[in-house]
């Protein structure tokens, strides 16, 4: 982990770096507003320059050390529609590619990798179904985002009828189970 490059980090540390600026902004130094707004247009290049996967179509973690990108997709290629890092053209792939290989019945698989442990395939979770959903309505893409939010609130409802307690995340490819993997069993609550 210590030579990879994270999406979903460095979409949070931009915004943070955002929020610095705007903050300095409002207490009138101009000089902290100059300094935080440049930390976050670097940072937004950097994104689009080394996280950017052209021939996947997708924001993917880089491994610095190979100087390659790591070789699984997960839900945090969608980080940079959430904090409107991505261009047009790469929302546009991206929403693509959520749709046809990201959406299960049930929602968003967290990752196309089938490992057995929790943040992987066939699970969903709460929070990056909510990143997601609002990144492709922050690009103009309803449809999409009111089917993703269809398939996991539906998801969500049938296993609350079934058990009556909501989950921490949910097998999104196999609706007639809970979840699976992960290094402890699943919790309630999260959902």
């Amino acid at each position: 982990t210590t030579s990879i490059i994270p999406v979903d980090l460095n979409c949070l540390l931009f915004h943070l770096e955002w929020q610095l600026s705007k903050a300095s902004r409002m207490k009138g130094d101009k000089a902290a507003v100059a300094h935080f707004r440049g930390l976050a247009n670097q940072r937004k290049n950097l994104i689009r320059q080394y996280l950017w996967n052209e021939e996947v179509g997708y924001f993917m973690d880089f491994n610095f050390k190979k100087a390659e990108h790591t070789r699984h997709m997960t839900l945090a290629g969608a980080f940079p529609l959430f904090f409107g890092i991505a261009n047009r053209d790469q929302a546009e792939k991206i929403k693509d590619v959520l749709m046809e290989q990201f959406l299960k019945e049930g929602g968003l698989v967290t990752t196309l990798n089938h490992s057995g442990q929790q943040w992987d395939a066939p699970n969903g979770w709460a929070p990056l179904q909510w990143m997601a959903v609002n990144g492709l309505l922050a690009y103009g893409y309803k449809e999409e985002a009111k089917e993703i939010m269809q398939r996991w609130l539906a998801l969500n409802e049938k296993v609350f009828e079934n058990i009556g307690k909501m989950m921490e995340k949910y097998n999104v490819e196999d609706l007639s189970l809970l979840s699976g993997g992960g290094e402890y069993e699943t919790q309630d609550g999260f959902g």
